[in-house]
């Protein structure tokens, strides 16, 4: 990837890092009882660190088809009140009790496991309240309820929780490849795939006619990630990626590199970036510029947080 690649990604990231961040401020501050430990808990959650990978994709894919980005705000802000919402339930005690998410403490551990499920709960509707009233100035109401059912299908037990049932279910049991790879579709690759076709049905017909390639590059990015993410707890920094090494091995979980090994591991990593590669092909051949997608699924392998 070309230097000038490389700064136009991190650019771009950064533009919509602090675009959604800024939306999901401004749609906190206008909800009631803000005075409330509960508010508190929804902003530490939703707006402590973190890459935004799911808002980023929304306006990278709406953007790349020509979307005004006024249009992807409430579909960015949206998959990524789900994701923050996800994350302050899989830190609970019942879950993988955590103490730490980025850095920071985990929220029920700053704000008690009563405000961190409420805070969970409120943000998961928040993200539906955001997509059926949301302004979209030239989404047409057809998209809107896709985007809405998208969303739903994505979070439920068709996709992210059924993938954190899974998960939980493998704890302290020998799978195989097959079955750590379902998890994690699920898990982690249902969202990133919400994250992508929302993008798309901004655009409406014309981002219809791509989704089978996005999608395909979103199954690719999203396994990669959840790969990245376990080599990353075998040989990662705790003070860079936030997150308390060899928690994995503690929870007794099976993971890529304890499956496959290291190597192997960061092998398979490579091999999904190259699939996700080749779908956007695909994409390329009606004329439309990926090079911003490949700069991601180039970071999503060789970050180190």
């Amino acid at each position: 990837m070309s230097e000038q690649y490389s700064d136009n990604f991190t650019l771009q990231q950064q533009q919509a890092h602090e675009r959604v961040n800024q939306y999901i401020l401004s749609a906190l501050d206008a909800l009631p009882f803000s005075g409330l430990p509960l508010a508190a808990t929804m902003k530490h959650g939703a707006l402590l660190g973190g890459k935004r990978l799911r808002p980023f994709l929304t306006y990278t894919v709406g953007s790349m088809l020509g979307v005004n980005q006024d249009n992807l705000d409430v579909p960015a802000a949206a998959v990524e009140c789900i994701h923050a919402y996800s994350l302050i339930h899989d830190d609970l005690p019942a879950m993988d009790d955590d103490d730490l998410r980025r850095g920071q403490p985990t929220c029920h551990i700053k704000f008690g496991e009563g405000n961190a499920v409420l805070a969970g709960d409120a943000l998961q509707t928040l993200a539906f309240q955001l997509l059926s009233s949301g302004s979209m100035p030239d989404v047409s109401d057809k998209d809107r309820i896709a985007m809405l059912s998208e969303l739903a299908y994505a979070s439920g037990l068709a996709g992210m929780c059924g993938g954190q049932a899974l998960d939980l279910d493998a704890e302290g049991k020998q799978i195989d490849l097959a079955a750590l790879e379902r998890i994690h579709q699920h898990k982690t690759g249902a969202l990133i795939r919400a994250a992508t076709r929302m993008g798309a049905y901004a655009a409406g017909d014309k981002g219809r006619q791509i989704l089978p390639a996005l999608d395909k590059y979103a199954e690719s990015i999203g396994l990669a990630f959840q790969v990245q993410d376990d080599i990353l707890d075998v040989i990662g920094d705790s003070e860079v990626t936030g997150k308390r090494q060899g928690a994995d091995a503690e929870h007794e979980k099976s993971t890529y590199p304890s499956l496959l090994g290291l190597k192997a591991a960061q092998e398979k990593a490579r091999e999904l970036y190259y699939n996700a590669l080749d779908a956007l092909k695909t994409i390329e051949a009606q004329g439309y510029n990926t090079q911003i997608l490949i700069a991601l699924a180039n970071f999503i392998i060789e970050r180190k947080s």
